[in-house]
């Protein structure tokens, strides 16, 4: 039997837009319930809170499809609606994950530092942004992913 890489697989190079769309909202969904939580069940809050990151995390740096949101678009919603007409880059919404990632960390050790306005500021800059993206389908981790590369020299 050949040796394959993780690499290799040709599903991890790219994503249906539809799983996108799904996860951030999902992802929008968990942030508004930290936003509206936090102040009033803490360890609760703090507990989604940490559980996006770890989310964030694991799309960011090990895979999109085995996400928790991929495993349930995939045994629920893409049954029902069939292949999409064609596949997305993954790299744009990993470096979009990595940047919520960073957002909803920084949130959680502001909140667990105390300073609760920066805590809620992060948490709702990383809400606005899953919104956005689930609503309109504008992913602004994706179009900052492509500035970069359209920087970087050749």
């Amino acid at each position: 039997m050949r040796g394959t890489s993780i690499g290799a697989c040709p599903l991890r190079a790219h994503l249906d837009p539809r799983l996108l769309r799904f996860s951030a909202g999902a992802t929008a969904g968990v942030l508004a319930v930290v936003l509206l939580i936090v102040d009033v069940a803490r360890p609760l809050g703090l507990g989604l809170l940490a559980s996006q990151v770890a989310m964030f995390a694991f799309t960011a740096f090990v895979s999109f499809q085995w996400s928790l949101w991929a495993q349930i678009f995939a045994r629920v919603i893409w049954p029902r609606i069939g292949a999409p007409a064609e596949l997305e880059d993954a790299r744009p919404p990993r470096f979009a994950q990595f940047i919520g990632f960073v957002f909803t960390a920084l949130a959680l050790t502001t909140f667990a530092l105390g300073a609760d306005v920066a805590g809620y500021s992060l948490t709702a800059l990383a809400f606005g942004m899953a919104a956005l993206n689930a609503s309109t389908g504008l992913c602004l981790g994706c179009r900052a992913y492509h500035l970069i590369r359209r920087l970087k020299p050749a």
